[in-house]
C-alpha cells in the first residue's frame, strides 16, 4: 500500500504568533531623521513628519502609535540617537509591530548597525518596511537587499565625510577660523564671520592674564570667578583649574589661531583625537584683534613652564610663597608657626628642605617685618639706579632682542620642511605602486628622514630662540614701565611693589641675601 501525505496548513504567523485569520490591526510607528540641523534641512524634517502621519492614520488596518524622529543627528552610529533608540525600546516592549523609514540611509549608514537592529527587531515580531528600495524585512530576499543597500549607505557616507574633510582642510589651508563663539569667552561672531572683541568679557579675560603674573595659581583664580558669581564660558556657576588654564593657553586671545587641533578618527564613529602630528596643522598669524598683546601672552606661556619646571611645587597661598629660595639646597622657603599654642606665636620663613637633606642648610629662618624692610632698602636702592638701569635697557634692546634675522630663518626652515615632507611622502607612494630596488628605497628615504630631521632640530631651536627673547625683552619692558612708577623715596611695603618688581629672593647667609628683579637686575644686601 503506498504512503499518502497530508499537508496540514499554518494556522499562526511565525513572526507575529497570531492566528493567520485574524484581523488584528496592526500597530505602525514612523521614524524620520534629518543629518544636519540647518534650516534648509528644517522643512524635510517636518514634511517626513506630517507625511508618516497622515499615511499610516490613511490605512484601516493600521494602528498609528507615534512618529520617532532625530533631527540634526548623523547616521553613522547610534549612540546619540535618542528618537531611533526609544523607538527600538517600544518595538521590544511589544508596542509597535511595523516600523516604516523613507529609505536604508535614514535607517542607519553603518552596515552593522543596520543588519543587527533589524534582526533583533525581527525576533520580536517586529517588521521594517522601507520605502524608497521597497524592503520588507519579513521578505525572504530582504535581508540580502538590506546588506547591499546598507553598505551602499555607509559607503556614502564615508565618501560625504572625505569631501567634507578636505572642505574643512581646504577652509584651513586658506586660514579661515572657525570657533564655538557660545562658549568663547571674550569674543563675538563678526559681521563677516570672523572674531569681534566682546569688550565687557575682554575686561575679564584681560584680568584672569593679569592674575596669572602676579602670582595667583589657575586654581586660585577658579576660585575668586566662582566667590564672585562670575559664570564660565559655558555658562556654569563653578570655574575650575582647567578651565582657566584653556584661557591662558588659547592663542585666539593674541590674535592668532592654530587650526586642527583635534580631527576625527573614524567617520562612523565621529571620535576625535588631539591632533599630535597625525594630519596637518595651520596657524595664522594676525587673524583677528588681539585681547592680550602676544609679548605678554609668550610671557603667561614662560611662566607656566617656569613654575613646572622646578622642583619643588609651585605655591601661592602667600605673596612670599615660591618667591624665597634658599642659597644651599635651591628649595623654596616656606611659612612655620612658631609656639602655635601661647603668647609668643609667630609665623617665620625657612627652608622647606633645611631638614630632609643629608646635610641640613644653614640658611636662617626670616620674618616678614624683617622680609619687608630689607626689600624696602632694595627698593630704594633700585629707585636710584632705574635712570641707568632704563638706559642701558634702551641701548642695547635693539642688539640683544631683534628677531627679524631669526624670523627670516625660520620662514625659510618652514619651507624647506614643507618641501622635504612632501619628498618623503612622494618616496614611500611610489616605492608602494612601482616595483623597484628596495636597497635603493632605503637609502633615498633614509637621506630624506636625515635631512627632515636636521632641519626640524634646526627650525625648533630657532623658534626656541625666538621666544626666549621676545619673553625676554617683554619681562624687561613691563619691569621698567613698574619701576618708572615708583614714588621716589617710596617707604610702604604693598603686595603689588613685591608682585610686580621681584623674580624672586635668594638667601645665602643672613649677611648675604639677594633681590632678583624681573629685569635679571640683582641686588645685595
Amino acid at each position: 500500500m503506498g504512503k499518502r501525505v497530508t499537508t496540514i496548513p499554518a494556522t499562526i504567523s511565525k513572526f507575529t504568533a497570531s492566528p493567520l485569520t485574524a484581523q488584528k490591526k496592526r500597530k505602525v510607528a514612523a521614524y524620520a531623521r534629518v543629518s544636519t540641523d540647518h534650516e534648509e534641512q528644517q522643512s524635510s524634517y517636518e514634511a517626513q513628519v506630517d507625511y508618516y502621519t497622515s499615511y499610516i492614520k490613511g490605512r484601516s488596518d493600521w494602528e498609528f502609535v507615534a512618529v520617532y524622529a532625530d533631527e540634526g543627528i548623523t547616521g553613522c552610529n547610534t549612540t546619540h540617537r535618542d528618537g531611533f533608540n526609544s523607538m527600538v525600546q517600544d518595538a521590544l516592549a511589544g508596542k509597535i509591530d511595523l516600523i516604516i523609514t523613507k529609505s536604508v540611509s535614514r535607517f542607519a549608514r553603518n552596515t552593522v548597525d543596520s543588519l543587527s537592529t533589524i534582526r533583533k527587531l525581527k525576533e520580536h515580531g517586529t517588521e521594517c518596511y522601507f520605502e524608497k528600495e521597497n524592503i520588507w524585512t519579513f521578505d525572504g530576499k530582504g535581508e540580502l537587499l538590506l546588506t547591499i543597500m546598507s553598505s551602499l549607505a555607509q559607503e556614502e557616507s564615508r565618501s560625504i565625510s572625505e569631501n567634507c574633510t578636505w572642505g574643512q582642510r581646504k577652509r584651513f589651508s586658506d586660514g579661515k577660523v572657525t570657533v564655538p563663539f557660545g562658549r568663547f569667552l571674550g569674543y563675538d561672531r563678526g559681521e563677516d564671520g570672523n572674531l569681534v572683541i566682546n569688550p565687557e568679557q575682554a575686561k575679564l579675560v584681560r584680568r584672569i592674564y593679569g592674575m596669572f603674573l602676579l602670582g595667583k595659581s589657575t586654581g586660585q583664580i577658579a576660585k575668586i570667578l566662582t566667590d564672585e558669581g562670575i559664570p564660565t564660558p559655558g555658562g556654569k556657576a563653578v570655574w575650575n583649574a582647567s578651565c582657566v588654564r584653556s584661557i591662558l593657553s588659547n592663542e585666539k586671545y593674541k590674535g592668532d589661531a592654530l587650526l586642527q587641533k583635534v580631527y576625527t578618527t573614524d567617520f562612523l564613529t565621529k571620535k576625535k583625537k588631539k591632533n599630535e602630528g597625525e594630519v596637518p596643522q595651520y596657524y595664522v598669524e594676525g587673524n583677528h584683534e588681539a585681547i592680550i598683546p602676544p609679548e605678554q601672552f609668550d610671557l603667561v606661556q614662560s611662566e607656566f613652564r617656569r613654575r613646572s619646571g622646578n622642583k619643588e611645587r609651585y605655591c601661592c597661598v602667600s605673596i612670599f610663597s615660591s618667591k624665597i629660595r634658599c642659597g644651599d639646597c635651591g628649595a623654596y622657603y616656606g611659612s612655620k608657626v612658631w609656639h602655635s599654642t601661647d603668647k609668643y606665636k609667630k609665623v617665620v620663613w625657612r627652608c622647606n628642605r633645611k631638614y630632609k637633606n643629608d646635610a641640613k642648610c644653614t640658611t636662617p629662618h626670616l620674618e616678614e617685618s624683617a622680609i619687608k624692610e630689607m626689600y624696602m632698602r632694595v627698593l630704594q636702592i633700585l629707585g636710584d639706579e632705574r635712570e641707568e638701569i632704563t638706559a642701558t635697557f634702551r641701548e642695547i634692546k635693539g642688539k640683544m632682542y631683534d628677531t627679524s634675522r631669526l624670523e627670516k630663518e625660520r620662514t625659510s626652515l618652514q619651507k624647506k620642511l614643507i618641501a622635504i615632507t612632501e619628498k618623503v611622502e612622494s618616496c614611500i607612494r611610489e616605492n608602494a605602486h612601482v616595483a623597484q630596488s628596495q636597497t635603493d628605497y632605503q637609502e633615498n628615504y633614509e637621506t630624506l628622514s636625515a635631512n627632515y630631521d636636521s632641519i626640524k632640530k634646526r627650525l625648533e631651536e630657532v623658534s626656541e630662540k625666538i621666544r626666549e627673547r621676545r619673553e625676554k625683552r617683554e619681562r624687561i619692558e613691563a619691569f621698567l614701565r613698574e619701576i618708572e612708577t615708583l614714588t621716589p623715596g617710596v617707604t610702604e611695603f604693598t603686595d603689588d611693589l613685591w608682585l610686580n618688581l621681584l623674580d624672586h629672593m635668594t638667601v645665602y647667609s643672613e649677611d648675604d641675601i639677594r633681590f632678583t628683579f624681573k629685569d635679571g637686575t640683582e641686588i645685595k644686601v
